[in-house]
């Protein structure tokens, strides 16, 4: 009996030596995103936010708290993609979520594996607290920042809302949301960059859909470290991100509803946003204004303000009707784009971002 206890306890130690925690803010970590770090945590609510983590071992969970329920994307040893290696459910107060198993480290002949987490809902879904990391082996260090980032400001397009549906007549539901599989993350896979989405649905650049109450446009809630949370500031020195390109993709909401917004209010929230962009990132910083389809005069709004902005670097993006859109084959829930309809959208940007940031164009497949 003495002999199994000793054993035991021998197996024990052996465990112990062998798995290790640590925070998720430690430096092994690669965090993209805004956030606010409380007590070696993030704490963050924006679409496509995601880490990096990298360990010698064949097991990987997290410790986790969410205010509602998130789902995200996870992929093992694999460039990011449209389709990840598991999705997974956030919910409760600290939980345990396993992220890789034993049977997916046994499909591997590798032992140092790389791991990427994605959020892929929005912050109606919830905050999210990212606590600690979880290992049987060993932490190494995870890929750093990359050389390329992109910063994307949006609305339910740049979410992701309803992608996965299966069609345009399906209801949203939380789990048709996909950040991973916007026109976003597609550019940012093409130029193989790091990026930031600041997005919400349903918001404008001086209204938001449906309503002439100017209240938490994305022209505010770009200043937020939080988008629920309206007291806290992002503060662009406190962040290693720096953006080569801004992409501004805004207006849809303002001229829904049979509505169109005023020009001259239009005009100065959309150059308030644009002071907030340069003042962060200054004066030389690029930024690209998208203006998409849903209203002729959209195109002249934006078109107008870049024109008569004097603002250095700024320039426009207006597409068509037949551009994207045009069929059921490109259409998720409500009517927004599905992945095909991303896709499209993501091959119409991809030259202007190529040719401003001088990356030029890559010969690879926009996916």
């Amino acid at each position: 009996m003495k002999k199994i206890f000793l054993l035991a306890a021998a197996m024990l130690l052996v465990l112990n030596v062998f798995a290790e925690k640590i925070a998720a803010t430690d430096s092994r970590i690669t965090f993209v995103g805004r956030s606010v770090i409380e007590n070696d945590s993030y704490r963050f609510d924006w679409p496509s936010t995601y880490f990096r983590v990298a360990f010698m071992g064949n097991t990987l969970s997290m410790r986790v708290t969410d205010t509602k329920r998130n789902f995200y994307a996870v992929w093992l040893d694999t460039p990011t993609s449209a389709e990840p290696t598991h999705i997974i459910e956030v919910k409760g107060t600290d939980t345990i979520i396993d992220l890789i198993t034993l049977a997916d480290t046994k499909k591997s002949k590798i032992k140092q594996h790389q791991v990427f987490i994605q959020r892929r809902t929005e912050a109606n879904c919830g905050m999210t607290t990212v606590k600690e990391f979880i290992t049987d082996g060993k932490f190494l260090q995870a890929e750093p920042l990359k050389a390329r980032q992109i910063e994307f400001i949006g609305d339910s397009y740049t979410c992701g809302y309803g992608v996965d549906a299966p069609g345009r007549r399906d209801p949203f539901k939380d789990e048709t949301e996909n950040a991973s599989r916007t026109y976003a993350s597609i550019i940012a896979r093409y130029f193989n960059a790091d990026y930031f989405t600041i997005a919400h649905s349903g918001r404008g650049i001086t209204r938001n859909a449906g309503s002439n109450i100017p209240w938490e446009v994305m022209t505010d809630i770009y200043q937020y470290a939080l988008d629920r949370d309206s007291i806290s500031r992002w503060d662009v020195n406190n962040s290693s991100f720096r953006p080569a390109l801004t992409v501004i993709y805004l207006g849809t909401n303002d001229f829904s509803s049979h509505m169109m917004p005023d020009y001259n209010k239009f005009r100065k929230d959309y150059m308030r946003i644009l002071s907030y962009v340069k003042a962060n990132y200054g004066e030389e910083h690029p930024v690209l204004c998208v203006a998409s389809k849903s209203n002729e005069y959209q195109f002249r709004y934006v078109r107008d303000v870049v024109r008569n902005s004097g603002l250095k670097n700024v320039e426009w993006l207006g597409y068509c009707e037949s551009l994207h859109l045009s069929t059921d084959e490109d259409l998720g829930a409500g009517w927004h784009p599905n992945y095909n309809g991303q896709q499209k959208i993501a091959y119409a940007i991809i030259p202007y971002i190529a040719t401003i940031t001088g990356w030029g164009l890559q010969d690879m497949p926009v996916k």
